[in-house]
Parts: structure tokens; C-alpha cells; sequence
């Protein structure tokens, strides 16, 4: 699902109101009731508003935690393709998820944020994938010929 910002909140606002993921997850087998669904933000920005989108994304590292959401973090293109930004987010279950977004539409700094990035017009285009991850690939460190 693609959300296209305008010059208005309120595109962000009928973003932020949708029942996605919700109607996508619901058939979604979850057996692990400690499954840890991961969302994954794809960004095509301004890439002459690098500055002003890294503004955005540090503004999240306090919005997103105090709502209830695991920043992983935010990631802005160093080399090759200089108009896609990454963010990731993780929760504890979709349950989880739902509360983050009930608290971040009440959240001020949070809404001063979308009118900010929709006043910018710093994000062209956002996609939201949600993800789990693959037990024992998560963490691993490298171990380049050392102790065994």
C-alpha cells in the first residue's frame, strides 16, 4: 500500500485512519504469541531535503518510543540511490501496533511532524511492509576466523 502526501494533514490523517494493516493481517497465521512483527517504511523523498527528512526521522526516535513503538531506526541513502529512506519499526503483537496508533494520532509533537513533512513536501511516497523475523538470523555477529 502506497500513501501519496499532498499539501493538506488531512491526506496523512485518512492515512493514519485506515483499517490497514489490519484488514491484511487479520487472516495472518500467528501460532507464536510472542511473534515480533516488525514494520517496515519504505520512503521515496526529496533528495535535495536530506537535511529536513533527517530532521523528520531523529523527531520519530522520541515520538515513536513514548507511543509504544520499538524504534530500530531510520536509514538515509549514503551511496547509489538518493531518494529512498528506510525506517523500521518494531511491536510486540498487532494488538500492540493498534495501541502505538491510537496514541500517535493524540500525540502533538507527532502531528506537528506529519504537518511538517506535508508542508516540506519532503516524502513523495511512503510503503508500509510488515514483517517477522527469522529465528537465528537476528543478531548474529560476524566471526571472521576468530575463537570457535
Amino acid at each position: 500500500m502506497f500513501f501519496l502526501f499532498g499539501e493538506r494533514l488531512s491526506v496523512w490523517a485518512s492515512a493514519l485512519d485506515k483499517d490497514y494493516p489490519a484488514s491484511l493481517l487479520a487472516s495472518t497465521p500467528t501460532s507464536n504469541k510472542d511473534m515480533t512483527i516488525t514494520c517496515f517504511i519504505r520512503y521515496e523523498i526529496d533528495p535535495y531535503q536530506r537535511e529536513a527528512f533527517k530532521e523528520y526521522a531523529e523527531n520519530w526516535g522520541r515520538i515513536i518510543p513514548r507511543c509504544g513503538g520499538r524504534l530500530v531506526g531510520y536509514f538515509l541513502p549514503y551511496e547509489g540511490t538518493n531518494n529512498v529512506a528506510w525506517g523500521l519499526i518494531a511491536f510486540d503483537s498487532l494488538a500492540s501496533y493498534e495501541a502505538y496508533r491510537k496514541k500517535l494520532k493524540a500525540d502533538p509533537e507527532a502531528r506537528k511532524n506529519f504537518e511538517t513533512a506535508v508542508a516540506k513536501r519532503i516524502i513523495f511516497r511512503e510503503e508500509r511492509t510488515f514483517l517477522e523475523g527469522v529465528e537465528g538470523t537476528l543478531g548474529v555477529r560476524a566471526n571472521c576466523g576468530g575463537a570457535r
